[in-house]
């Protein structure tokens, strides 16, 4: 199936492991432009160069997301290199959790910045290129807790609610414009993270997937490649008529829709 994505222009945030690693290499062998973000210089210069190799075409971009003149530096670097964003996938984040009150004003305000901002920042940024070029498509990559929030998991849910309602804001402004806005809302999946934990608590990593699996009805984690599906579907053309949509990737986790 042609996804109608040969020659736009995207760019990933926090490409170089996990979901935005295979979102990269999905939109690359569809021919799209990537230009990948991470703020590790190595690894994203590696993701560039498997890119390349495959002959796709991919540019890198070291830059910290929570930081306004970083996503400056990114769309201008998209600009600059392919000659604009038809496609932003706001991926970078981290699962910070905690109990209420041992959140620092610090702690919250860091979160809000990598995961809030920074997507608002660079969807600020990315959307005269595409209003220029006729259209576009924004995926907002969250997390099932902004609609389900439990105990101890701020300020991530908090944070990710916000990107939620952004979403689901921004899709109507921007309709008449052919942008569509859209987010994922991730569980249990495969990630960097994750697998940092099991090595600093002593744990096998697959040891550690077993356990998280438990509370999965398809009873097992999630890929990284099955995330990137979605996302990749959202962002081609075959998505036309999706906007404002939330879309859980979460193996039956949630009970919202």
């Amino acid at each position: 199936m042609d996804l109608g994505l040969k020659d736009t222009v995207a760019v990933v945030t926090g490409g170089t492991q996990g979901i935005g690693r295979a979102t990269a290499l999905r939109l690359a062998a569809e021919g799209a432009k990537v230009v990948v973000c991470a703020r590790g210089r190595e690894r994203l210069d590696a993701v560039v160069a498997e890119i390349r190799a495959a002959g796709g075409a991919a540019h890198a971009v070291a830059a910290d997301v929570a930081r306004a003149e970083d996503c400056v530096r990114i769309v201008e670097e998209a600009q600059r290199t392919f000659g604009g964003v038809d496609v932003l996938v706001n991926n970078a984040g981290t699962a910070r959790t905690g109990a209420f009150e041992s959140v620092t004003d610090e702690a919250w305000q860091a979160d809000l910045d990598l995961k809030l901002f920074a997507a608002i920042r660079l969807i600020r940024l990315a959307l005269p290129s595409m209003k220029a070029r006729g259209g576009g498509r924004i995926v907002n990559v969250t997390n099932i807790g902004a609609k389900q929030p439990g105990a101890r998991t701020m300020p991530t849910t908090v944070s990710r609610a916000a990107g939620l309602a952004m979403t689901k804001a921004l899709s109507r402004e921007y309709a008449a414009h052919g942008i569509l806005v859209n987010t994922v809302c991730i569980g249990l999946v495969r990630a960097g993270q994750h697998e940092a934990r099991a090595a600093r608590d002593g744990v096998d990593p697959e040891a550690l997937y077993a356990e998280m699996a438990k509370t999965v009805p398809l009873g097992r984690v999630g890929e990284a490649d099955e995330a990137a599906d979605v996302i990749l579907f959202l962002v081609s053309r075959r998505s036309s008529f999706v906007t404002g949509s939330s879309i859980n990737i979460d193996g039956g986790a949630s009970a919202v829709f």
